[in-house]
């Protein structure tokens, strides 16, 4: 949630910040300001995307080589010009942007409203700037002291960047909770929410940890813990593409992700899939391994799309290794006082790697003595930095909003991990094993099969794209894609969807069919082939519209169906990483002729860091 950008250096902040912003607009977008020191501490900030807060500026003083930047995805009062951030202090000599929830922000309000202070905002974060500026006043200490003071006594959730007039060299930032990263360059610095925005200017970066506190003045950094413990920072050099985070000729960066998974499931499997010399290494999970090897129960936590990746997981692992798997909201796993045993094992995924529901989990795990496996995208991110083992997706940077490359190169991984297991375990047989190491290698070719589909798919798009309701049946392996396929389509197009498995529409969603209810079905050629098709019938029988897809060559289907997608025959434990590719272009075709914006759908944010 919310877009943090900040540069101070040689060079004018104002277009580094702006073009920042623009790039982290996937993280919020209902507000976006900018704050600069050009002798004044000069702040803009208007409601809507970037592109009217670069409108409303036009003409204005910009100048400046020290500033910060933010965009908004509203938690604490509604999106207008006055919530958005940056907020400034009592006096307006500092100015703060802030991504999280001050949760304890009431109490201090209060505190400072007796103090006399004013507040024009319904924000927590003009809270946290009034609080830090009264601290330094009445204790006649640094900034930086006043930052660490305040933000011992606060509770919540923060990534924050604060300057002020008086210190015309100096950001300060901080985080817990909240992801930031530095960027490194020569006689400058750059802060930001995640390494988008910097990866134009330098590939050295900083993470900063929990409770840390960054004070860069001039060319100097230091870091120190909340306590004021020093801490030695240490560079990491990203590897990332500036072409990756741009849309390469696509309308929208979702269709670009979505013609990007035969890459991204290839660079997942690269290095660790060896078909022809029968090898299969994930060498992230080395360390702990044998903690895998005699799990009892494996247990899933996952938020949204991720806990659709966990669900087909959990078929593979109990069909391959035969260990029992539980999947879990991670919002949900973090507030019960859930059974861990000795010998279980958790695996935690996430695309972005910082899920504030996720990162809790694993925490309330970790107390109860769990080894944490981590399924992340982003390198770097808190959750593999939470979890003892784990592996990296390698699916590249995800700008869309709604998750795609993300899912299918999370089932890749996960996939590897089963198999990986089951071979050590002994649970699956040599030959199967062999096969399934093929089978994966020809996935790829197999999904740029499926999107030539595109075509196709649009056309059938234009003739549901009114549709008030869509109902999503699957069963086995297919039932996590049947709801993953209603998710896209609720998150972009905002029609009403609902995912179940095919047998239970019989138990009360079978009432919401009519002539008006569009009916996608994921029925391959395996084995619940039989029982899908009497579904089918079950459905025309009561006149309702199917969208069936099925496995190229498929005749039964074809006879009943109103529209029938093919797709290449794959194992049925591999079938999800190709039946959801027409899902996820149907959802985008609906949306785009629904006047949709694909990316930046309305209420919702790239990476959830606040509960």
């Amino acid at each position: 949630m919310c877009g943090i950008v900040a540069y101070t250096g040689h060079r004018e902040a104002f277009p580094i910040i702006l073009k920042g912003l623009k790039r982290l607009e996937y993280r919020g977008y209902d507000s976006a300001g900018v704050a600069l020191l050009n002798g004044d501490l000069s702040v803009y900030k208007k409601k809507g995307k970037v592109a009217e807060l670069e409108e409303f500026v036009a003409g204005q003083s910009l100048d400046g080589t020290i500033g910060i930047g933010h965009t908004r995805w509203a938690t604490h009062g509604e999106p207008n010009d006055t919530n958005a951030h940056p907020h400034q202090s009592f006096s307006g000599d500092l100015a703060i942007i802030h991504n999280g929830i001050i949760e304890n922000y009431e109490s201090i309000r209060q505190e400072l409203v007796n103090k006399g202070h004013q507040f024009t905002s319904d924000t927590d974060t003009e809270v946290l700037i009034h609080f830090i500026e009264d601290i330094q006043k009445n204790s006649n200490t640094s900034l930086e002291e006043a930052v660490r003071l305040a933000l011992q006594k606060v509770v919540g959730a923060y990534a924050i960047v604060v300057m002020s007039h008086k210190e015309p060299k100096q950001l300060i930032a901080a985080r817990k909770g909240s992801p930031l990263v530095i960027g490194v360059g020569k006689g400058e610095y750059f802060i930001a929410s995640d390494a988008t925005p910097i990866v134009e200017y330098t590939n050295e970066v900083i993470y900063l940890d929990d409770r840390e506190i960054a004070v860069i003045d001039g060319d100097q950094l230091s870091i120190k813990n909340i306590d004021s413990v020093p801490k030695t920072p240490y560079i990491h050099t990203i590897d990332m593409e500036l072409e990756a985070i741009e849309k390469g000729g696509y309308e929208h960066f979702m269709l670009k992700e979505i013609f990007e998974q035969s890459k991204s499931i290839t660079a997942s499997m690269r290095g660790r899939v060896v078909a022809d010399k029968h090898r299969l290494h994930l060498g992230g999970l080395t360390e702990y391994f044998n903690r895998l090897m005699s799990a009892d129960r494996i247990m899933i936590v996952a938020c949204g799309t991720s806990w659709h990746a966990g669900l087909v997981a959990e078929y593979l692992f109990e069909e391959f290794a035969r260990v029992p798997v539980e999947v879990e909201y991670a919002s949900e796993f973090r507030y019960r006082n859930p059974v861990i045993r000795e010998n279980d094992v958790v695996i935690a995924i996430s695309q972005s790697g910082e899920t504030a529901d996720t990162l809790a989990a694993i925490e309330l795990a970790k107390s109860k003595g769990a080894i944490i496996f981590g399924v992340c995208n982003v390198v770097g991110a808190s959750i593999p930095r939470a979890t003892q083992a784990g592996a990296y997706i390698h699916a590249g940077p995800e700008i869309g909003v709604a998750s795609t490359k993300a899912f299918t190169g999370q089932i890749t991984v996960l996939t590897m991990m089963a198999l990986m297991l089951a071979h050590r375990k002994g649970t699956i047989s040599e030959s199967k094993f062999r096969e399934f190491l093929a089978e994966l290698e020809k996935i790829p070719a197999k999904v740029e099969q499926a999107l030539k589909l595109n075509d196709q798919i649009k056309y059938i798009s234009d003739v549901f794209k009114d549709a008030r309701n869509f109902l999503y049946l699957g069963r086995g392996y297919n039932f996590p894609v049947a709801l993953e396929g209603a998710l896209k389509l609720k998150e972009i197009s905002y029609i009403h969807a609902e995912g179940y498995p095919a047998a239970e529409m019989k138990h009360g969603p079978i009432a919401l069919i009519d002539e008006e209810m569009p009916v996608v079905f994921i029925a391959t050629a395996d084995s619940s082939y039989e029982k899908v098709v009497s579904n089918i019938q079950e459905v025309k029988a009561r006149r309702g519209k199917v969208i069936a897809i099925v496995t190229e060559g498929d005749t039964q289907i074809k006879n009943i169906a109103d529209h029938v997608i093919e797709i290449p025959k794959t194992p049925e434990a591999l079938t999800p990483l190709i039946s959801v590719i027409p899902l996820q272009l149907l959802s985008y075709h609906v949306a785009v002729m629904r006047g949709c914006n694909v990316d930046q759908p309305r209420n919702l944010a790239k990476s959830v860091t606040v509960e």
